[in-house]
């Protein structure tokens, strides 16, 4: 997760606190804020003789927590370790969870340690993936035509927006290009999608345990999404022989389910690399959205790793030769002189 900040207004803080003084039982309130992600969402600390706790803000007029309460419940039924809900008070936005400490998977990952850790979270991933419905929830669909919008956002925001890039000359072939991640997508088998699922949003617990954060925005989409998220992460690399071997791992594990016996691994790496691309391109526009619109430029500084993933996939795919030339002469170009003016490490 990445740093947000405080609650936004003193008046939400003092509710906050009253509630929790409430449901704790307790007048001693003391909120240490501590690393947020990419939302409205804030996170706090609480302190208590018991233990600490995790305090979450979710403001109704930005954000909706009944997703995150009723997805946490399901994950937990399967034996997977999300937060448990402690106390709720889903119109004000507040929760109180069990606490996962600090130890995120972007934090302990190191070569020495990379594949016990991507091992257990693989794990994790084919038992989240086996999840068939939430009760109280219906999960949407990651549709061809809800990929379509976010590639018509990625041109809104990061390249028209923060690039200053125009399409006029070949969109339309960069959009026959982009048919071609949906297709492949639409493809594969549709199974339970977190949607965020890597380095960032893993926590490393006892007894080999991964904890599992952020999984509000779940869908029902392509098997390769989740696996592409966490092994070729926003937020941290590794060689890519090594990304390779570990989704072959990955193919080798759903080799159990029904689903998967007809598919052979080569078909398995090509959906992976395909739907990392439309899942880059997606994390392009986010990075650019917090910064133009949220004016928080800390998230540029992940723009060069994604870049970097899209060009080396692109490049061994002749069919997406329009995307890996738009890359190379435009959009690389544009965004390394981005980067000088507003001197982005």
């Amino acid at each position: 997760m990445e740093s947000t900040g405080v609650l936004k207004t003193a008046g939400r803080e003092e509710a906050l606190v009253e509630w929790l003084r409430h449901a704790c039982r307790s007048k001693d309130i003391v909120l240490q804020p501590i690393p947020g992600d990419a939302s409205f969402r804030r996170y706090f600390r609480l302190y208590t003789e018991t233990g600490p706790f995790i305090v979450m803000d979710a403001p109704p007029s930005h954000e909706d927590c009944r997703p995150f309460v009723a997805i946490a419940k399901a994950l937990r039924a399967t034996g997977l370790h999300a937060p448990a809900i402690l106390h709720e008070n889903l119109e004000a936005g507040f929760l109180l969870m069990t606490d996962f400490g600090d130890l995120t998977y972007l934090q302990s990952l190191q070569a020495g340690n990379a594949d016990e850790l991507y091992q257990r979270a693989l794990r994790a991933l084919a038992v989240l993936q086996r999840i068939r419905s939430v009760p109280g929830r219906t999960i949407p669909l990651f549709t061809p035509d809800f990929m379509r919008k976010e590639w018509e956002w990625h041109k809104e925001w990061f390249l028209q927006k923060l690039l200053g890039l125009s399409l006029t000359d070949n969109e339309k072939e960069l959009d026959t290009c982009y048919d071609l991640l949906v297709a492949s997508a639409s493809a594969q088998p549709q199974v339970f999608m977190h949607r965020d699922y890597h380095s960032a949003n893993l926590m490393v617990l006892p007894d080999q345990q991964v904890g599992i954060l952020d999984f509000q925005d779940a869908f029902i989409g392509p098997v390769t999404y989740d696996v592409v998220s966490l092994l070729r992460d926003c937020y941290i690399d590794w060689p890519p022989e090594q990304v390779r071997h570990w989704a072959s791992a990955y193919w080798q594990m759903l080799q159990a389910e029904e689903a998967f016996r007809d598919t052979d691994s080569e078909t398995f790496l090509r959906w992976f690399d395909l739907m990392g691309i439309q899942r880059h391109l997606k994390a392009l526009l986010t990075f650019a959205r917090k910064h133009v619109r949220d004016h928080q430029p800390q998230y540029l500084r992940h723009v060069p790793r994604t870049l970097n993933y899209l060009l080396q996939v692109s490049a061994r795919y002749p069919e997406l030769a329009v995307l890996h030339d738009y890359l190379t002469a435009s959009v690389e170009p544009a965004f390394l002189n981005k980067k000088v003016s507003l001197c982005v490490p």
